[in-house]
């Protein structure tokens, strides 16, 4: 029987390991074209203390943009060129059908290990839900065909109502950024509030879904230890996340450029190879204050660091080679 989708070939690579680079890994690489499902490697496996740590996780690209206009969004230069810049822009549903399910149908049924799919990469990812079709509806439903394979929604909404809808199962987890208040009144300009967030997770959490959180970007603001460590309170008085991923401040020269509030670039006084950062030793006392706080308050232990550099893992007498962090299982 001819399948209901029209198959489309799947790309490998053979990938150095983050856990041993002596070793590689075969993997997909692309779906097609590469327009929906790609692999995101663009950080290659460090080699320097001042290079970055980002596993090579699968994004599944749905739409591109975000209607938040975050000060800092990296969005801003990586579609400067088009002339709708980082406004949303939906891609087609057949074509999303047809890449997903060509992308389980080549790698469920063998040995190929248990990926996400992160559909928050280039987009937030329930911008689309407030229609007669909500994007969480249709791909949930895709991945209901299968149990190896987890679709990530990464967003600032609070547009939980379709999931909410949805009986959590095996495939879905929701990972929510979040802010310190002070800051996401200051940046983020056309967000939900952090308190609204927090609420928006407690409530999927208490129905069964994974959920996860991201405390990115960290900014050094006047009496940051203050408004840092209310958040993390705020977080465990309403749930208990899977994990939470912690980033700091940060701002590659295209998001600098095409930024139109620039306020938040003068903390960044320091070079990676994924741009800009805050002082070394800023960033260490803001991740050793989170970190702590989580562990002493909460106890809670389950923490990995976004882009950071090898030096601050090893500071921190972190592993970065067994780092579980937002975007992967």
């Amino acid at each position: 029987m001819e399948p209901a989708f029209k198959k489309v070939a799947v790309r490998y690579h053979n990938y150095q390991l983050l856990k041993n680079p002596h070793r590689h890994q075969k993997l997909v690489k692309t779906v097609g074209d590469g327009s929906i499902i790609t692999r995101f490697d663009r950080t290659p496996p460090p080699q320097k203390s001042t290079d970055v740590v980002c596993p090579h996780f699968l994004e599944l690209k749905w739409a591109n943009g975000c209607p938040f206009d975050c000060a800092w969004c990296y969005l801003k230069g990586t579609f400067r060129f088009l002339p709708t810049k980082a406004h949303p822009r939906l891609k087609d549903r057949d074509k999303i059908r047809s890449h997903v399910m060509s992308f389980f149908d080549e790698t469920v049924s063998n040995g190929y290990q248990r990926e996400v799919l992160n559909t928050g990469e280039l987009a937030d990812s329930l911008m689309d839900e407030n229609n007669g079709s909500p994007f969480s509806e249709f791909i949930i439903s895709l991945f209901e065909s299968q149990k190896k394979h987890k679709v990530l929604f990464l967003t600032k909404t609070v547009n939980i109502k379709n999931l909410l809808k949805i009986p959590s199962n095996y495939c879905p987890i929701v990972s929510f950024t979040l802010n310190a208040e002070h800051v996401s009144d200051r940046w983020e300009h056309r967000a939900p509030s952090t308190r609204l967030r927090i609420k928006a997770a407690r409530k999927l959490s208490e129905v069964g879904y994974k959920v996860r959180l991201r405390i990115d970007p960290m900014v050094p603001v006047e009496n940051w230890k203050e408004h840092y460590n209310n958040l993390i309170d705020k977080i465990f008085s309403n749930l208990t996340p899977e994990r939470i991923t912690i980033g700091s401040l940060r701002g590659l020269q295209s998001t600098i450029n095409n930024a139109t509030d620039r306020s938040w670039v003068p903390y960044l006084s320091e070079r990676s190879n994924w741009g800009r950062k805050i002082d070394f030793q800023t960033r260490h006392e803001m991740y050793s204050t989170t970190i702590n706080h989580l562990k002493d308050s909460h106890g809670f232990r389950r923490v990995a660091m976004c882009k950071e550099t090898t030096e601050m893992w090893d500071s921190l007498g972190m592993d970065y080679r067994e780092i579980k962090c937002n975007c992967i299982n």
